[in-house]
């Protein structure tokens, strides 16, 4: 696992592609829109990407998103996407790309790592609590 680098673009947006409109089944974003995303995210201001790759073939990536925290007066890093390609889930890349962000979290002084899944992802909340993950008492609204 190794944070994402401007080599590995193009292997990114086709597997933000697979995640948004194959996992989620979601439209796909602008093109404009993803161009400037992954600038964003190859900045590593505001967040960056861990990917998984091993001898040319990548397996999944990891992106995460750094904010506050009210509560804890601290910075907080918000894990916003685990995903792993069909053919490598089950190998433990989803593990290694999990560890990856922990310990970026840790090493780099955020107070914790939060994430979320959908309700129905029953194999990534079993995965989540292998991993440590508690669930929280926090509800998510959106509008």
């Amino acid at each position: 696992m190794r944070q994402a680098n401007a080599a590995d673009q193009a292997a990114l947006r086709e597997m933000m592609l697979e995640y948004i409109v194959d996992f989620y089944q979601r439209e796909a974003p602008p093109a404009a829109k993803l161009d400037c995303l992954q600038a964003m995210l190859l900045s590593g201001d505001t967040g960056l990407q861990f990917v998984a790759e091993q001898d040319g073939a990548y397996q999944g990536f990891a992106t995460l998103y750094f904010t506050y925290s009210t509560l804890r007066a601290e910075r907080v890093v918000i894990m916003n996407d685990l995903y792993v390609r069909e053919a490598y889930r089950g190998s433990g890349v989803a593990e290694k790309l999990f560890q990856a962000c922990a310990a970026y979290t840790k090493e780099n002084g955020f107070a914790l790592m939060q994430w979320e899944t959908a309700k129905d992802n029953s194999r990534a909340q079993r995965f989540y609590e292998k991993m440590g993950g508690e669930k929280g008492d926090w509800l998510n609204y959106s509008i």
